[in-house]
Formats: structure tokens, C-alpha cells, sequence
């Protein structure tokens, strides 16, 4: 059972993944992929609830730069844990797109990657398991807590290393 946890906590989730081959459920929201996106454009455009779409890794956010104002949820796929491409997708949508609705990742998700997916802008992460939600919530806070320090510079956490010591030594 597929559970989403969104700011530290499980939420209710009433967004559903409809797959190309099955039909649009007429009300509610929907996560779409890329390739019904694009085929059939013109309807899903004028749906009055959710719209959402649902990028493979290797399919750039880029490519639906143009209407990312349509869609409330992005969902970001992670095929497998070694695959880390939507964690840039996740940046560049953003940083370089300005998009200001959810990233959610979808797939194998671990309670490993929980802390880069928080730097890198994933604002809700699908979790696939029979953990219990507390049990996840938990996760997700010691993953936050774990580090103090980072190398690289993120939209969130700690200020990154190199920046502090610039600062301190400009002081």
C-alpha cells in the first residue's frame, strides 16, 4: 500500500495515477503521464478538478515548460534507488521554471533518499511498504535531523559549508 507523506506527516491522498490504457475518471484529480499529456491535450486541459502529470526520469521537465501552470502536482519518477535524475528535475522545476504547485515522488522511494528529496524540493513523497504511517513520520524527521552541515547548496537546509566559512572569514 502506497502511503503519502507530505511535510513530515501521512496525509489522505485523493489524487489517482490513471495509467494511458485506462479511462479518465470523469470528476476528481488525476495524475496523467507525459505521452497522454500530449495526446490528448485538448480534454485533459479543460478538466475542472486536479490536473497532474507524471514525468519518467528520463523524460526532462522542460519538455512541459509551456504548461506547467495547468498542473497542480508534478510527480517525479524513481524507476529504481540508483536512479537520481528527478532529483535534478525537482531542482529545475523549482529554481529554473519558477513552478510553485507539489513535486511528488513517485517509485522507489526510500527512507534513505528522504533528506535529499526534502534540499531538493520534493514537497510530498509517495512510500510503498506496510510501514505504519507513525513509523514513517518518524523517519522522515530523524532523516531531516540526521545532518547538520552540507556540501552543496539546496532550496532547503542548512547553508552549505563553503558559504559559512566565505561569511565568517568576511566578517
Amino acid at each position: 500500500m502506497t502511503k503519502l507523506l507530505k511535510d513530515g506527516k501521512i496525509v489522505s491522498d485523493p489524487w489517482v495515477h490513471v495509467a494511458d490504457r485506462d479511462e479518465v475518471p470523469e470528476s476528481g484529480p488525476v495524475i496523467v503521464t507525459l505521452a497522454r499529456w500530449q495526446a490528448e491535450h485538448n480534454s485533459l486541459a479543460a478538466r475542472k478538478d486536479g490536473l497532474g502529470i507524471r514525468l519518467q526520469s528520463g523524460q526532462s521537465p522542460e519538455t512541459i515548460k509551456d504548461d506547467l501552470d495547468r498542473f497542480a502536482v508534478v510527480a517525479l519518477e524513481f524507476p529504481r534507488f540508483a536512479d537520481g535524475r528527478a532529483y535534478s528535475h525537482a531542482r529545475v522545476l523549482k529554481t529554473r521554471l519558477g513552478y510553485a504547485g507539489e513535486v511528488r515522488a513517485v517509485g522507489d522511494v526510500l527512507r534513505d533518499q528522504f533528506r535529499a528529496m526534502h534540499r531538493c524540493g520534493f514537497d510530498a513523497l509517495e512510500v510503498a511498504g506496510d510501514r505504519p504511517a507513525e513509523a514513517l513520520e518518524a523517519d522522515w524527521w530523524a532523516a531531516l535531523g540526521e545532518l547538520h552541515h552540507a556540501y552543496q547548496p539546496a532550496l532547503r537546509g542548512p547553508e552549505p559549508v563553503l558559504r559559512q566559512r566565505h561569511r565568517a572569514a568576511a566578517a
